[in-house]
């Protein structure tokens, strides 16, 4: 069983003393017994407990955050002493969107078996994760531009990104030729938030926008590859997805000679001061991956 304090940290990451017994493998009463316990020994309150939440005091956020400080100094010094200093062990949680985790995280969690027997690895694919340290999750691997959060991010590269079309759809609505043609074709959107946002291209350091109409819009990136394939309209999207299309010529790139904002991606983990061997050998490893497909 873990300390009290350690089960104090599980429970404020977790939201809950259920969340932090679920954890555990045991009940709650005996979560809410050892709390009970650290609070009478400190003197002070900790946690406000309800039904399905415990959010901690002022008190209790103070001492979390000098709890984590305390525990992480105290992880790297054992780390910084300790063969697993550089052997990846126990199991490394991923979590990251749909096809690019199959396409470019799989690979890597691979390569870190072969080199690292001992360590087993769990990828959770999608990107509805925002509180990872509650879920348990290691790393989190983002594509886009990052919300504010107390988490540690690595920039790991960008992903370039292209418009592009079927030949049989460019047959039939016409090419674009310029930015403001784009405006009288149909777009196949990836989320609301991209069917609502203006598109952007640059060239020769100025930079052109339009408001562009579609009228499917769909969360998967194989979805959006079929449906383009299948000619219902033009997609902006990354370019390492459709590489193999453009280069048998099943798609082609819209408006080449304009340029597309690249976007970001970045690897979130939680702690600055004690970032374990596995944590720190999967990032290096993602570094090294290439994801433009220029």
């Amino acid at each position: 069983m873990e300390t009290q304090e350690q089960l104090f940290i599980r429970v404020v990451e977790s939201g809950s003393l259920k969340g932090a017994a679920e954890q555990l493998n045991t009940d709650p009463s005996t979560v809410s017994r050892k709390i009970a316990a650290l609070e009478k020994h400190l003197g002070v309150r900790l946690l406000q407990r309800s039904t399905s939440r415990s959010t901690p005091t002022e008190a209790g956020i103070e001492y979390y955050q000098g709890l984590k400080k305390i525990l992480d100094e105290k992880h790297a010094l054992e780390a910084s002493i300790s063969s697993q200093k550089e052997s990846p062990s126990g199991t490394l949680c991923v979590t990251a969107p749909v096809d690019f985790g199959a396409h470019f995280v799989v690979p890597v969690l691979k390569k870190m078996q072969q080199i690292y027997p001992s360590l087993n690895v769990e990828l959770i694919l999608g990107s509805q994760y925002e509180d990872i340290c509650s879920k348990g999750i290691d790393v989190a691997i983002r594509i886009g531009k990052l919300p504010d959060s107390n988490l540690i991010c690595r920039k790991l590269g960008e992903v370039s990104r292209v418009l592009v079309a079927s030949k049989n759809y460019l047959i039939e609505n016409g090419t674009p030729q310029t930015v403001n043609d784009l405006e009288s074709h149909n777009f196949i959107f990836y989320s609301r938030n991209q069917s609502r946002s203006l598109l952007e291209l640059i060239s020769e350091g100025r930079c052109e926008s339009v408001k562009v109409n579609g009228s499917f819009t769909v969360n998967s990136v194989t979805a959006v590859k079929n449906l383009v394939l299948e000619s219902v309209g033009i997609h902006l999207g990354p370019r390492w997805f459709f590489h193999e299309e453009i280069r048998n010529g099943d798609l082609e790139v819209l408006l080449p000679e304009y340029t597309l904002q690249a976007y970001p991606l970045h690897a979130l983990y939680s702690s600055a001061s004690y970032v374990p061997a596995k944590v720190r050998k999967f990032i290096d490893l993602m570094v090294k991956q290439h994801f433009d497909f220029n």
